[in-house]
């Protein structure tokens, strides 16, 4: 059952919620409300659709754009029963487009968004329009260390329950030479609850392997050749700069943008840059394809 809640008016951002069989997530959108076509924002790990809220009033402008906090995360419902797989994030992705009356889909990725879009990409060929991703994890070769750690029973649970703020910002901090905003980083601090860290353990416990996820997707993505930016932040400490060709094992075509001064968050610590690039790659999909503008 999916139920989407009123959106507030008003402003260029309006927020509400959606609903997706029993689970309650907030929503943040801009453009025109009514639009079957949008930009659709997912974010990663511990991330929020509210990272992308600076964004979407200028995307706002190119097509209906709009991000939601997915189960588990941010100020959306963190059940424990939920399936935190990408399958489950995927089912969650498909209902609230429902509820939201989108059929032609514009992905917008960050991080392990990339993976649970895609999964939903797959799914519904047909309705992906183009796919902007931003240093997504499915593109490494191998996890970091912090996955191993969170992977391994007891010792896991220990290392969320020790997580602090002053260790969160070393993490956030950690391989971005341009520095990520306090309220950046306290409000992902704040939002990773008992939660979201039970919601991290499971799914990192369920996850598959980047390399056959990758082969999976490329099954069904690579022939399509979908319109593709990727931007990628050199310096994040998690998936080495090298990854970043591996998107045109999905996307032959793409085009990858290149922050020298950024690390994992490059919309965070070069927003003007950010938004530009993204506003210019959907501008040219709106062009191309003459899309629905309301």
């Amino acid at each position: 059952m999916s139920r989407l809640a009123e959106i507030s008016t008003g402003s260029p951002l309006r927020e509400g919620s959606v609903e997706v069989d029993g689970v309650v997530a907030p929503i943040w959108e801009a453009g025109p409300a009514d639009s079957s076509e949008a930009i659709v924002f997912v974010h990663g790990l511990p991330g929020s659709g509210k990272e992308f809220s600076h964004l979407l009033p200028a995307l706002g402008g190119v097509f209906r754009t709009l991000a939601f906090d997915l189960p588990g995360f941010g100020q959306a419902e963190k059940p424990a029963d939920f399936d935190y797989s990408s399958y489950g994030f995927a089912d969650f992705i498909e209902g609230a487009l429902g509820a939201l009356g989108i059929a032609r889909v514009h992905l917008a990725t960050h991080d392990f968004g990339g993976g649970w879009a895609l999964e939903w990409a797959i799914r519904h060929t047909s309705s992906v329009e183009s796919v902007l991703m931003i240093n997504t994890g499915l593109l490494g070769e191998e996890m970091h260390w912090l996955p191993k750690v969170w992977r391994t029973r007891v010792i896991g649970e220990l290392a969320q329950a020790v997580a602090r703020i002053p260790l969160t910002r070393m993490l956030l901090w950690h391989g971005n030479p341009r520095g990520l905003p306090k309220w950046f980083v306290d409000g992902m601090y704040e939002n990773y609850d008992r939660g979201t860290r039970r919601a991290v353990l499971q799914m990192y416990r369920r996850i598959e392997k980047p390399k056959p996820m990758v082969d999976r997707l490329a099954e069904v993505l690579t022939p399509l050749d979908l319109p593709s930016l990727l931007l990628w932040g050199v310096h994040d400490p998690y998936i080495p700069v090298e990854c970043a060709e591996r998107a045109r094992l999905l996307f032959p075509s793409t085009e990858i943008s290149y922050f020298r001064e950024s690390g994992h968050w490059p919309f965070i610590d070069d927003p003007e840059r950010a938004q530009r690039e993204m506003v210019e790659f959907f501008s040219a999909r709106a062009a191309a394809g003459g899309g629905e503008r309301g």
